[in-house]
């Protein structure tokens, strides 16, 4: 029989809580067996779009995790928390599956990986544009060594900001005072666009690169007055073959998921045998090889089934006991984090910094 796994989405403060819980309601082989946050408001969207019970509805993440013994659980607390969210939960043994990105600190990811003991216990960082095809086709044909080894990676990611939309990237007009009371514009919660975007850049470009490490790490951030948190980072990393360039920004012209604003949001790959861009939503990547130096647009493929959102990637990997490969791996995303960690050094020190282990 085909096992079906049980699932619960505990802390509300990430908008994509809402995306996640209907990936599992969609799920075949899922069971949404409970959801908790300490707000209950938080939790009342998800509850009423999805038609989700009173019996399956907590407070108390324990109670929760007691109650409802689910077998995997998705986790959206703010950056700042995600160590301690993963250290109060991976006792239950449950897998954890933890929204991007992968923590405040190189110490809290750190403390995320020594939470996971259980044997067989699987830690799975989900990055949103891992699932589109544009991001996929160009991960494929880097892997198929279309380009030949990849020397450099740009990546320009952001929207106009995070309290601009919610799940189902629903619309809404922040003010000056929703700014001062979110833990998106609070350093002490891991806010800023850096430390909210710059993952992106730097753990898909690692599952690019195959796994490489730069040597040092450049970057700068500028903020908008009265926030506290920066608005906009630019970081330089060195790498053996050259230089790679990551930068983030809330309060681009334009969402990119309605229309891309300038600069486009995504990435331009540089191998030693070819380029490659691929930018947000887009249907078709851009290809350059020595055969066809002029350029050629590629169809973004469809993921394979099974993998076609992380829920179902994280449920495929689990039932068929496979590891989690890629971006969601603790080891690709923990280097993500290690050129983060090292970025936010430059910026407060403004110096170049060798990366930090």
């Amino acid at each position: 029989m085909t096992k079906r796994w049980r699932i619960a989405g505990i802390n509300f403060s990430h908008m994509h809580m809402g995306d996640l819980l209907r990936n599992v309601v969609d799920h075949p082989d899922a069971d949404l067996v409970g959801v908790c946050d300490e707000d209950p408001k938080a939790m009342q969207p998800a509850i009423e779009a999805l038609g989700i019970p009173e019996s399956a509805v907590f407070t108390d993440y324990a109670q929760c995790m007691e109650t409802a013994k689910p077998d995997l659980v998705i986790l959206c607390p703010p950056t700042g928390e995600h160590a301690l969210w993963v250290q109060r939960i991976a006792p239950y043994g449950a897998h954890l599956f933890v929204e991007k990105p992968f923590a405040a600190s190189l110490a809290d990811a750190d403390r995320m990986i020594a939470a996971v003991k259980e044997p067989g216990q699987r830690l799975m960082i989900n990055w949103p544009i891992r699932w589109q095809p544009y991001c996929y086709t160009a991960w494929q044909l880097i892997h198929d060594g279309l380009i030949g080894d990849v020397i450099e990676v740009h990546h320009y990611g952001g929207n106009r900001g995070p309290l601009y939309h919610g799940a189902d990237k629903v619309e809404h007009a922040p003010t000056a005072e929703d700014k001062q009371k979110s833990w998106w514009y609070k350093p002490e919660s891991g806010g800023g666009s850096l430390r909210d975007y710059l993952g992106y850049g730097t753990t898909i470009g690692t599952w690019f690169n195959g796994g490489q490490k730069p040597i040092e790490v450049t970057a700068v951030t500028a903020s908008s007055p009265g926030i506290d948190v920066d608005e906009h980072s630019i970081t330089i990393a060195r790498y053996a073959a050259g230089l790679s360039k990551f930068e983030t920004r809330w309060g681009t012209f334009t969402d990119p998921w309605t229309d891309q604003p300038q600069p486009k949001c995504g990435f331009v790959i540089r191998g030693t045998q070819g380029t490659i861009s691929c930018y947000d939503y887009d249907s078709t990547v851009r290809v350059q090889t020595s055969d066809h130096p002029e350029g050629y647009d590629h169809p973004a493929a469809e993921l394979p089934s099974g993998e076609r959102n992380g829920i179902e990637y994280a449920i495929t990997r689990l039932s068929n006991n496979l590891p989690i490969d890629g971006p969601l791996s603790p080891k690709i995303a923990r280097i993500g984090q290690q050129i983060i960690e090292t970025a936010i050094r430059s910026a407060e020190t403004k110096q170049t910094v060798k990366l930090i282990e």
